[in-house]
């Protein structure tokens, strides 16, 4: 896919329903997610594995998930948009059987290669598909999109405390589970767009770097995944071990943090609309910053809890916009949200024990005081997201032909 290929025109109604159907495509994979961080617990006991050997498989999904990132742009250019996508969410759901039927460490980390392999792949195909809707309603989706991603890792997450309060078997759960999500995909996946690439046009690498501009991107992702990855992982234990707060404060500063990044992301495209995506990640930076600095100087539980709000609310709309930027930065736009998508995967995998580490040769604010700083980062790098701005004429509903093309559903 590229932008040089010649467009069809869809009709508003038609664009607008792919739009729901992205949504719907979004909520499928984040449901995926949810339905597996909640049985994490059964998989470690049923592998027999120790939670050192647990953090050690753990890494296999991000570590899939980056080297197939590349390929998803080779597959949607020989069998097209539409199709790649149902035939990578499908072995994505699919793939949630797999961690549950490992035996033992082994078998768990070859299950987790593949479930992030498959999750990477999908995950670049729907956000290209994102962009394109965005592109062609002329208005700012891709927030939204991530808020629905959020929704159904919720619903996913809300499904398996069930199945763990029950006594329910996890290979029964995510069988039932995939079987559910893998049609629901199906089904979302007949109103996508369907962008094909021209017949004469060279396919992508199967394997390549990442472009310059997905670099600098990429870069403006990497801190705001990394202030997201440290909040999520770290703010009940911060609470707990450096300002003494209860067992229910501390879990509540976890559900604070992703409840403020869920509404951001629901409410973040009228404000994309609004203000623009730079100006909106600047403010994003800011309140980040002023969440950081008030976690860092806390006097009381209650203060880190509205410290982790505010530093959800200031990074969560910045990853969409990254990739909303990416689709718009160069001839590939595939190519260039897989080397976002591999960057800020990486983001996401290093965070966690960056932090772990960082805390225990100094202390959890020292690591809280670093990811004030990386907030910080999105102020100062906010402009190279100034494409997830639509300047595109030609991407609009009805316009020029210097777009990807696409055929209606």
């Amino acid at each position: 896919m590229t932008k040089d290929s010649t467009v069809t025109v869809c009709s508003t109604q038609q664009v607008k329903r792919a739009r729901i159907a992205t949504a719907a495509v979004f909520t499928v994979h984040g449901a995926v997610t949810g339905s597996f961080a909640t049985r994490v617990p059964w998989i470690q006991d049923h592998a027999g594995v120790s939670a050192g050997q647990l953090g050690l498989a753990l890494a296999f999904p991000a570590i899939g998930a980056s080297v197939a990132m590349p390929l998803a742009g080779r597959i949607s250019h020989r069998f097209g948009a539409r199709t790649a996508l149902r035939g990578l969410l499908a072995l994505w759901t699919l793939a949630l059987i797999l961690p549950a039927l490992a035996p033992d460490l082994l078998t768990l980390c070859a299950a987790l290669l593949v479930y992030g392999a498959t999750a990477g792949m999908s995950d670049v195909a729907m956000n290209a598909l994102g962009v394109e809707v965005e592109n062609r309603l002329d208005k700012s989706i891709m927030s939204g999109l991530h808020g629905m991603w959020s929704v159904g890792a919720l619903a996913g997450s809300a499904a398996g405390t069930v199945a763990a309060h029950t006594g329910t078997d996890a290979r029964t759960h995510h069988l039932f589970a995939a079987l559910v999500l893998t049609a629901l995909g199906l089904i979302a996946c007949r109103d996508v767009l369907d962008i094909r690439s021209r017949t004469d046009e060279e396919p992508p690498p199967r394997f390549t770097t990442p472009p310059k501009s997905a670099l600098v991107i990429g870069a403006v992702g990497f801190c705001a995944v990394f202030a997201e990855g440290a909040s999520l992982d770290w703010s009940a234990v911060y609470l707990r071990d450096v300002l003494d707060g209860s067992a229910g404060l501390a879990a509540a500063s976890t559900t604070a943090f992703a409840l403020m990044m869920a509404v951001a992301r629901i409410a973040g495209d009228r404000i994309v609309d609004r203000f623009g995506a730079v100006r909106t990640v600047r403010t994003g930076g800011m309140t980040a910053t002023a969440g950081g600095l008030l976690v860092v100087f806390a006097p009381s539980p209650a203060a880190a809890m509205c410290g982790f709000g505010l530093l959800g609310l200031g990074v969560a709309v910045v990853v969409p916009l990254a990739f909303a930027a990416a689709g718009r930065s160069g001839p590939n736009p595939s190519q260039a949200i897989a080397g976002v998508a591999t960057i800020t995967y990486t983001s996401g995998l290093i965070a966690p024990s960056a932090i772990g580490s960082l805390a225990e040769a100094t202390s959890l604010v020292v690591s809280f005081g670093v990811v004030t700083v990386l907030a910080l980062g999105l102020v100062l790098g906010a402009g190279v997201l100034r494409s997830a701005d639509r300047k595109v004429a030609g991407s609009r509903i009805g316009g020029g032909t210097k777009a990807t093309s696409a055929t209606g559903s």
